[in-house]
């Protein structure tokens, strides 16, 4: 199988690190142009120095994307520089730095903070892709879920799970609006992989019994690693799933 997205333009969120910066590097590799954004710009400006050789643009852009008007601008600056956006990844998002804790001691803003960038985060940029891909005919929107909007999370944070699982709702209601105008949505959900501060940090919280339990319960008895992320986004995302949509695809290493 050969993939390529010769003359295809991709705007990739969440790309300052983990998933997102594998996601564009693989797009970038495949002959996409680019569009990497996040709210980190060091480690955002980090993706851009260490992007492989390509023939088209790679460009960082440090935008929030529960910002609806940033987001907007975004898309629009996006648009007019290469005539068509035919790739959205909405990779950003995360717990926010927060910890598990008991139901009665979470906060409103902790609560609407992981809200805000893992759900509105992805309905502000599709909402504001989607009049180009609409012009176009054509487009693919790929969501960056977990398992824990599948069942239940291993971080223990309320929010987290229950933004992840309207994700995955988002997902498929988007798929069935935006089909009749050839424009796919879909998922992946991955299982633990150790990409950011955030899980790394989870990951060593568990101790060594429970590190060992976690990977004894994968049937590859590994871990995951970014780029089985964004080799299972760049099928999501080309010709050959053409006749896939409002799918949510596990990538966990059989779990």
């Amino acid at each position: 199988m050969q993939l390529s997205f010769a003359d295809k333009t991709a705007i990739v969120t969440g790309a300052a690190h983990g998933f997102g910066r594998a996601i564009a590097h693989a797009f970038r590799a495949l002959g996409a142009s680019v569009w990497a954004v996040d709210i980190l710009a060091d480690e955002l400006a980090e993706t851009l120095a260490l992007a492989p050789a390509g023939e088209r643009p790679l460009e960082a852009r440090t935008v929030d994307v529960a910002d609806r008007e940033a987001v907007r601008r975004l898309v629009a600056e996006a648009e007019a520089a290469v005539g068509h956006v035919d790739i959205v990844v909405n990779s950003a998002g995360g717990v926010c730095g927060q910890v598990g804790q008991p139901l009665e001691q979470v906060s409103e803003r902790q609560w609407q903070e992981i809200f805000d960038v893992n759900v509105s985060g992805v309905f502000n940029l599709v909402q504001a892709a989607a009049p180009a891909m609409k012009r176009a005919g054509r487009g693919s929107i790929v969501n960056i879920s977990s398992r824990a909007g599948l069942g239940t999370s291993l971080t223990g944070i309320q929010a987290y799970a229950a933004a992840k699982a309207g994700q995955i709702g988002l997902t498929r209601q988007l798929a069935h609006e935006l089909g009749p105008f050839g424009i796919r949505v879909n998922s992946v959900a991955p299982g633990l992989v150790r990409s950011n501060p955030s899980t790394e940090r989870q990951w060593q919280d568990y101790g060594p019994e429970v590190q060992r339990r976690i990977v004894d319960a994968i049937a590859l008895k590994r871990l995951g690693r970014p780029e089985d992320i964004a080799h299972a986004v760049l099928f999501l995302a080309s010709d050959y799933a053409a006749w896939i949509t409002g799918q949510v695809l596990s990538v966990d290493g059989g779990v």
